[in-house]
C-alpha cells in the first residue's frame, strides 16, 4: 500500500488490520541520567502497543541512575533486562547502542535516548507503517523540540517541530537520504525517532564503535540508508529534550564540533572507498569537507549544521 502525503501515519495504523504483534526490542542507553532516566522509561510503560521488551544499557554510570535502571529490572524481569560493559566501563554511544542490539530478540528495534520521551502511540504507529511497508527497513518522524520541560515562563514558548526538509509520509530509496543527511545534519531523525528492522541491524553491522559520542548517529544513517529504503513519516512521535548537559553540548563548549564533523566526513569518504555510489554523494562530500577545512571562506552567514544537539 502507497502512502500518500494527505494521508497520516496514524490514519494509516488505525486503519490497518494486524494479523500478528512483531516483538519491539527497545534500548536505552545511559550515562549518569538520574534526572531524567525515570521519565523515559515510563515513556516506554505507556505505550499502546504492549508487545515489547526493554533494554537498558549503562554505560559506566556512577550516578543514581544505576539504580533506577536496576530496580525496573528487578519489578519487570519478563519485559525489562539490565545490561553493562565488562567491569563497568564507559565505551561510549556505539558500543552500548550495539550491545543492547547484540541481546534483543525483537523483531523490531527502537532506541529511546534516556534524556527524550516517546508519545503514547510511537510504537503503535511505526510497527504499523513497517508491517505494511515490507521494503522498508527504517522509519522515523520529526522530533518536536522540547523546551517547555523546564516549565519556565522563558521555556514555555520554545518548542517547535523539526523541519523533514522532504515530503512527509513517503518512501524515500538510496541514496537520496544520505545526500540530504549530509547536507542537513539537522533535519535527521535522533534515534529516539526511528524503528528500524533487527535484521537490517545486523546487516550493516549496527553502530560505528569508532564514534562514541556524536555522529554515531549519523555514521549508522548513512550506512543504512545507502543500502534500504526508509519511510519518511509526518507524525510526531517524540519530545527531544533541549538542555545543556547533553553530550553534544559539552562538544560545543569544548570547541570540538567542527573537527567532529570533519571526523565525520572523512569516515563517510573511507567508507566508500570501492564502492559504487551516486556522483552527487562525491560532490556533497567535497563541498562539506571543504566548509570544515576552510570555515573563513565559506559562507558565514548561512546556517552550520555541524551536529545535532543529542546524548546518552
Amino acid at each position: 500500500m502507497e502512502m500518500n502525503p494527505s494521508q497520516s501515519a496514524g490514519e494509516v495504523a488505525t486503519t490497518m488490520t494486524r494479523t500478528e504483534n512483531p516483538l519491539v526490542s527497545v534500548v536505552i542507553i545511559f550515562l549518569n541520567a538520574e534526572k531524567f532516566l525515570q521519565e523515559a522509561i515510563a515513556s516506554v510503560l505507556r505505550q499502546t502497543y504492549t508487545n515489547w521488551e526493554l533494554i537498558l544499557v549503562n554505560d559506566g554510570s556512577v550516578d543514581a541512575s544505576t539504580d533506577i535502571a536496576m530496580s525496573h529490572a528487578r519489578s519487570r524481569a519478563k519485559k525489562i533486562r539490565y545490561f553493562t560493559h565488562e567491569g563497568g566501563v564507559n565505551l561510549g554511544m556505539s558500543a552500548s547502542r550495539n550491545l543492547g542490539i547484540e541481546n534483543a530478540r525483537g523483531t523490531y528495534i527502537a532506541f529511546l535516548d534516556a534524556d527524550d520521551v516517546w508519545m503514547p502511540s510511537k510504537l503503535e504507529e511505526q510497527v504499523a507503517i513497517l508491517e505494511n511497508e515490507p521494503a522498508v527497513a527504517m522509519v522515523y518522524g520529526p522530533a518536536v523540540n522540547w523546551f517547555s520541560w523546564t516549565s519556565t515562563q522563558e521555556d514555555l514558548r520554545r518548542d517547535f517541530v523539526q523541519p523533514l526538509g522532504i515530503p512527509a509520509n513517503t518512501r524515500v530509496s538510496p541514496p537520496n537520504l544520505v545526500l540530504h543527511f549530509l547536507s542537513n545534519g539537522d533535519m535527521s531523525p535522533s534515534p529516539s525517532g526511528i524503528l528500524v528492522r533487527r535484521d537490517t541491524l545486523l546487516r550493516v553491522k549496527g553502530f560505528e564503535a569508532s564514534f562514541r559520542t556524536i555522529y554515531e548517529d549519523q555514521a549508522f544513517y548513512t550506512k543504512l540508508c545507502l543500502e534500504v529504503p526508509v519511510f519518511v513519516a509526518g507524525e510526531c512521535w517524540y519530545r527531544y529534550r533541549q538542555h545543556p548537559d547533553q553530550c553534544c553540548a559539552g562538544v560545543w563548549r569544548q570547541g570540538k564540533a567542527r573537527a567532529s564533523r570533519l571526523q565525520y566526513l572523512n569516515w563517510v569518504t573511507t567508507y566508500l572507498a570501492g564502492r559504487a555510489y551516486d556522483d552527487g554523494i562525491h560532490r556533497t562530500l567535497t563541498r562539506e569537507r571543504w566548509k570544515c577545512l576552510h570555515p573563513f571562506l565559506s559562507r558565514l552567514a548561512a546556517p552550520v549544521h555541524f551536529l545535532r544537539r543529542r546524548g546518552t
